[in-house]
C-alpha cells in the first residue's frame, strides 16, 4: 500500500491521474493540495473535489495552496484545459469547501507527524513544495519519496521551445525542489510523450460504460482539440496519469541518475531543465544530489493499466 500526498493544479490530465489513483487498490490518498498552474489554486481545489465526488471519495482533505509563482506573474492555461480546467464541461459545484490551512502547511504537518511514511506526487508547478521546504528544511528526510511530473531533458518543451509547463510556471520553485536532496523521481516529457492516448485505446475509453469513463471522455474533448493542432491526429499525452502510475510502480520506467537544475535567467531558456552528463567536467559540484530521471517507459503496460482503472465500476 502506497500512502500518497498529492499536489496538483487540477486540469484535465490531473483529473485523469486522480481518477487513476482513486481506482487503484494499492494506494491510500492521504491528502491533496492545490496549486496555481492549469487554473487558479482555488479552482484546482474545487476541481479536485469534483473528481472525488464522482468516485465517492469526498472524505479526502483538500487544502488550497500557492496562488502565484515565487518570482513571476501568474499565468494559467485555459486554452489547453478550458476556462473551468475541465474542458469547459461546467461540472456541478463541489460537495464541500477545502480544509483550513495552506497546502504547504499540510505537507509539513503530515510529514512531521508521520516521518518517512508518505510518497509525495506533484503534477503541477512546484510552488507548494518549495514553500514547504522553506517552512521545514528537514522535509527531504521526512518524505519517503517524491515523484514530479515536470521537465524536458532531451525533447522539446511544451510551454516554450525548451521548457516544460509545470517547471516554466515557477522555475525558481522547481530549481529549489530539484536540488533539495530528497529521493526524487522526475517524470518529464521525455517519457510522457511516449504515452499518447489515440486510436483503439482512445475509442476504448470513449465507448466504455459507466460514470468514470463518461466523465473522462467528456473532459478530454477540449484536450484532444488542443493536441490535434500539433499532433495532426486525434490523441493526447497522459502526462499526469503516467507520473501517478510511476509513483505506484517505479518499475514502469528506466532511469538516469543525475543532478538537475533549472535555468532561471535566459531570455529564451528560462524554465529549461538542465542536466550535465560530462562527468568530471560537469558544472555541478561533486556534492550535488542526483535525482532519478525517467528516460523510457513501458507504454503498453501503462496504457492498459490506465484504461483498466478507468473501466472499474
Amino acid at each position: 500500500m502506497v500512502r500518497l500526498v498529492v499536489d496538483c493544479d487540477t486540469g484535465i490530465d490531473d483529473a485523469l491521474a486522480l481518477l487513476f489513483l482513486a481506482q487503484s487498490p494499492q494506494v491510500e490518498i492521504v491528502a491533496v493540495g492545490s496549486v496555481h498552474g492549469n487554473v487558479t489554486a482555488a479552482l484546482a481545489a474545487a476541481n479536485t473535489q469534483r473528481v472525488f465526488d464522482l468516485v465517492h471519495r469526498s472524505e479526502i482533505p483538500i487544502a488550497v495552496g500557492a496562488a502565484r509563482p515565487l518570482a513571476q506573474e501568474l499565468q494559467t492555461s485555459g486554452r489547453v484545459h478550458g476556462d473551468d480546467g475541465l474542458g469547459n464541461t461546467n461540472r456541478l459545484p463541489p460537495s464541500r469547501p477545502p480544509v483550513d490551512g495552506s497546502a504547504a502547511e499540510q505537507i509539513v504537518r503530515l510529514a512531521r507527524a508521520h516521518p518517512a511514511e508518505f510518497t509525495l506526487l506533484a503534477t503541477g508547478p512546484l510552488t507548494n513544495l518549495a514553500l514547504a521546504l522553506l517552512l521545514e528544511p528537514e522535509l527531504p528526510r521526512l518524505i519517503a519519496r517524491v515523484v514530479v511530473m515536470g521537465g524536458a531533458i532531451v525533447v522539446p518543451g511544451n510551454a516554450t521551445a525548451v521548457a516544460e509547463a509545470n517547471v516554466w510556471h515557477d522555475p525558481e520553485a522547481a530549481d529549489l525542489v530539484l536540488g533539495a536532496g530528497w529521493d526524487l523521481t522526475l517524470v518529464g516529457l521525455d517519457v510522457t510523450m511516449q504515452t499518447i492516448l489515440q486510436g483503439d485505446n482512445l475509442e476504448r475509453l470513449q465507448t466504455a460504460a459507466g460514470p468514470i469513463p463518461r466523465f473522462a471522455a467528456e473532459i478530454l474533448e477540449h484536450y484532444l482539440d488542443y493536441y490535434q493542432r500539433f499532433l495532426g491526429f486525434r490523441g493526447c499525452a497522459l502526462h499526469d496519469p503516467l507520473a501517478a502510475a510511476i509513483a505506484l510502480d517505479p518499475s514502469l520506467a528506466t532511469y538516469e541518475h543525475l543532478p538537475a537544475r533549472v535555468e532561471l535567467h535566459g531570455n529564451l531558456t528560462r524554465g529549461q531543465t538542465v542536466v550535465d552528463r560530462r562527468g568530471s567536467r560537469s558544472f555541478y559540484p561533486h556534492s550535488a544530489h542526483a535525482i532519478s530521471i525517467a528516460v523510457h517507459v513501458d507504454a503498453l503496460k501503462f496504457m492498459n493499466d490506465f484504461l483498466e482503472r478507468m473501466e472499474v465500476e
